[in-house]
Parts: structure tokens; C-alpha cells; sequence
């Protein structure tokens, strides 16, 4: 009996949507589509949805509903999950009903630790994540997941809504990044991390594992300067080395929006927010003496249709 089921991750910076058909066992892809809406953007450090937002969000939501009726995925059949953006807004339930009476797609509003719960189910089923504890990690627009976990469990996992687009629009002030402005941002790193240290500390993690956007473009960066080409679709567990990492930090720390643009494997949707969670990055790296970087492609959608598959 194959069934199709939709699920639609409503990011901060960018909404995705899967569309699978499951057979027994057996999982296929039928589409995946990445779109950028950037619902943060104007109003997520006052945590509102803006209506220039809303509208972003709307023209997304009705051609991935488009895609859900002509591979006929019915409603019951759709997941779609809110993140920080959308839980932190005053205005979530006008948003979410609006979206409902013009796509019929039901938004749940998850928070962060059940992000943090899908985010590491996801990357389980991405990476091999080994024995030893991993520190796991998903930038988002919104919010920041970090999980301490091995291949069989969560030790601990907290969501601290310090994502790209509230850090961006706190502290970059200028382009390039400002040092005064870079201090800034560090000083503001060791005040609201202090959960993540004192994890850390416990649970001894010895590599990283990157989830999410800045780590596929740097991904993608790596790739483009190594080999010139972009990595492999069916590829969902990379290795990135810390040489590699510190060039690309170099380079994206150096320039401004237009230099950054022409970094090959750079995007559009990343070239500013990179800035901020390159920072973020090399901070974890630096403040916890961590070695080894590995990327999940698997992240939050992936959690979701591995849980749905299960119940």
C-alpha cells in the first residue's frame, strides 16, 4: 500500500518542502523544492511577521500547494511545521490562519526543543554519527539548535533564538563586519551560551556536526574551490576541514556583500546572514577546542518524516 505524504518546513530564511511516497518500507523522493522568503526579515527582533513578510510567505505556500495537489498529497498527509520565526511572532495566529484559508495548509508551531529533537532525528538518519558524542549544530535564521548526541541518543539539546537574522541586524553595522562590532558579537556569544559550555564541558563532544544553510554554502564553497564543481545530490554526509572552514571564514570575513557574491558557491539568500554565523562557527570551534567538522544535508524535514514514518 504506498501512501504520499508533503512536509514543509517553514524556516526563518527559507521554506522547504519534501513530497515522498512511501511503499512498505520503502521511502522515495518525488520533489523537493528550497524557496527563500526570509520571513524575519524587518520584523524578527520586534517578533512580528511583517505583512511584506506574509506575503513572501503566501506566494511560496501557494505554488508548494500547487505541488501537493499535482502529486495528489492529501491534507492529512502534509506536515508543516513553524519554527522561530513563526513561534516568537505576536501575530502567529493571524499568520497561520491566514495561510490556512488561502493554501489549506495547517501550520503546527513547534518550539525549540522539539526542533532540536527533529533536527537530531534527521541528521541521525543523514550522518554516521559514531559513538562518541557529537555536538550537533543547525543555524537558522531564527533560532540556534545545539544538541550533544551519539548514533543512539540525545544527551542534551537547547534552542537559543540567536539565529543569523537577529544576530545580523543586531550587530552588522557596517559591511565588512567592524572589529568593535565583531567584539560585540563574541561578548554576546559568551553571555547567552553559557547552557552550551556547561554541556559541553560535561559531555566532552570531539567533533561538530553542521545543519542547515551557512554549512551547505560552505559545503557548496568547499567544493567549488576544490574540485569546481558542486557536491554530489546523493551525497548526505560531509567531511569539512578545519583548513578549509578558516579559508572560507577568511574570505567571508574579509569582503563586503559584492566581494562575498562572487565567492564561488556563494548564494544570494546567504551572501549577508554568512557573515554573522561564520562568527558563530569559528566561536564554538574556538571556545570548545573542537577539531573536526562534519555536515548532516539532513536536517528538521527529514526528522519529521522519519517520526511520521514510525508512528
Amino acid at each position: 500500500m504506498s501512501s504520499r505524504l508533503g512536509i514543509i518546513d517553514l524556516g526563518t530564511n527559507t521554506f522547504h518542502l519534501l513530497i515522498v511516497e512511501k511503499n512498505g518500507e520503502n521511502i522515495t523522493t518525488l520533489f523537493h523544492k528550497s524557496q527563500p522568503t526570509q520571513i524575519g526579515l524587518g520584523g524578527i527582533n520586534k517578533n512580528i511577521i511583517t505583512n511584506e513578510a506574509t506575503e513572501r510567505a503566501l506566494k511560496v505556500l501557494l505554488t508548494f500547494r500547487e505541488q501537493l495537489d499535482i502529486f495528489e498529497v492529501s491534507n492529512e498527509n502534509t506536515f508543516a511545521f513553524g519554527t522561530s520565526a513563526i513561534r516568537n511572532a505576536d501575530n502567529q495566529k493571524d499568520f497561520c490562519e491566514k495561510i490556512l484559508k488561502d493554501t489549506s495548509i495547517k501550520i503546527t508551531v513547534i518550539d525549540g526543543n522539539e526542533e532540536a529533537e527533529y533536527i537530531y532525528t534527521g541528521v541521525r538518519t543523514g550522518v554516521k554519527l559514531g559513538k562518541e558524542p557529537s555536538l550537533i549544530m543547525d543555524i537558522g535564521g531564527g533560532s540556534v539548535e545545539f544538541i550533544i548526541g551519539n548514533e543512539n541518543q540525545i544527551f542534551w539539546k537547547q534552542s537559543f533564538e540567536i539565529g543569523g537574522q537577529r544576530l545580523m541586524e543586531k550587530f552588522m553595522k557596517n559591511d565588512p563586519i567592524s572589529e568593535s562590532d565583531k567584539k560585540r558579537l563574541y561578548n554576546y556569544f559568551d553571555e547567552n551560551l553559557i547552557p552550551l559550555a556547561n554541556a559541553v564541558h560535561q559531555y566532552a563532544p570531539t567533533k561538530l556536526v553542521g545543519v542547515s544553510g551557512t554549512f551547505d554554502t560552505l559545503v557548496d564553497m568547499d567544493y567549488q574551490f576544490r574540485v569546481g564543481a558542486w557536491p554530489p545530490k546523493d551525497i548526505t554526509d560531509f567531511p569539512l576541514s578545519m583548513e578549509e572552514f578558516y579559508r572560507a571564514y577568511a574570505l567571508i570575513l574579509s569582503g563586503n556583500h559584492d566581494e562575498r557574491m562572487a565567492i564561488p558557491g556563494m548564494i544570494a539568500l546567504r551572501v549577508d546572514m554568512i557573515v554573522v554565523a561564520v562568527c558563530l562557527v569559528d566561536y564554538v570551534l574556538k571556545s570548545h577546542k573542537i577539531q573536526q567538522i562534519q555536515v548532516s544535508s539532513h536536517s528538521l524535514k527529514e526528522g519529521v518524516l522519519s517520526k511520521v514514518m514510525n508512528r
